[in-house]
């Protein structure tokens, strides 16, 4: 049985059936699980595509509401980016209408290969490869590739003619489930008998580890003004660390007068670390045009990145 048939019978049997966004060809839904899913679990996905949903029906109703309410739906996912390109994507496919090509939805704003081809495989059931983390690792040590550059054509030469959604959920679920990056179920998986990596005793080496360098750490205070039951948040530029957030305003200089170091904040990003003291002090200072106050339940509802969300939950037990 060739690679493909037997990645199409173990999907049949053992594969992932009642995903929300599974059994349905509309290209929106479909779009909008595919961007979330991007290096995000479908655990920690799930609850956030339900609340899109539930507010954003469709794509018009998704183009029509402001970059802020989009922000503060996608708060806690991470990768904030991918909710303002999503945004944008959304203002281009409701004037032009929805893409049909993995070529063409590859155009869109935040979606790569990858992705355009598995939204074009279950929208419309068009022959595209997809290599995602997931098939990367399948394809990586079933044939015993170390070198990424070589996986594309992998992926190309061994799609079926026949059943292309059915085989690029098995992708997706194989490597989710049974073939992990740290304790793969090789004894449980359809391709082990012809796997190299399993043969070899490589599995751990497959795909190349990317080299990992130490991450720079960076430093940052945030004032933490308290008014009235309320506190000043900012709302940071759209482009940058956490566009279109809601932050603390940084500080810089000395220790305001009678301000309280609180407990630092680590927070890591892709290429650096970063090291947050916050400061607590009383409201004295004057509002810019991008700062606002609120009251913990309008912060907690905004668009936030999360260690604003860590420290306002500290500050709301501490106030108890």
């Amino acid at each position: 049985m060739a690679f493909a048939e037997k990645l199409i019978a173990w999907q049949r049997r053992h594969g992932r059936h009642d995903l929300p966004w599974q059994g349905t060809r509309d290209p929106y839904r479909i779009w909008l699980s595919e961007v979330m899913l991007q290096q995000t679990q479908v655990a920690i996905v799930i609850p956030y595509y339900e609340r899109f949903i539930a507010r954003f029906a469709d794509v018009r109703s998704l183009a029509a509401a402001s970059e802020e309410e989009v922000l503060a739906l996608w708060s806690g996912l991470g990768y904030y980016a991918r909710g303002r390109n999503l945004h944008r994507a959304a203002q281009l496919i409701a004037e032009r209408g929805f893409p049909r090509t993995a070529a063409e939805i590859a155009e869109l704003p935040g979606v790569g290969r990858s992705t355009a081809a598995a939204v074009a495989v279950f929208a419309y059931g068009e022959r595209a490869a997809i290599l995602d983390g997931n098939a990367k690792r399948v394809f990586a040590r079933h044939f015993g590739v170390a070198r990424e550059e070589r996986l594309w054509p992998l992926a190309e030469r061994e799609r079926p003619d026949r059943d292309i959604e059915i085989y690029t959920q098995a992708l997706m679920d194989l490597g989710a489930t049974l073939c992990t990056r740290l304790k793969p179920q090789c004894e449980r998986c359809p391709l082990s008998r012809g796997c190299v990596a399993r043969r070899e005793g490589r599995t751990a080496k497959l795909p190349a580890p990317r080299e990992r360098r130490a991450l720079p750490q960076k430093e940052v205070k945030w004032l933490v003004l308290r008014r009235n039951g309320a506190v000043l948040l900012e709302r940071r530029p759209s482009s940058g660390i956490w566009g279109g957030l809601w932050c603390f305003p940084e500080h810089a200089g000395r220790l305001p007068a009678g301000a309280k170091r609180l407990a630092p904040i680590e927070h890591g990003f892709t290429h650096f670390r970063l090291r947050i003291y916050p400061l607590l002090a009383a409201g004295k200072r004057a509002v810019t045009p991008s700062g606002r106050w609120m009251t913990f339940a309008q912060a907690q509802a905004a668009a936030l990145p999360a260690p604003v969300r860590t420290l306002l939950s500290r500050l709301r037990e501490e106030g108890r």
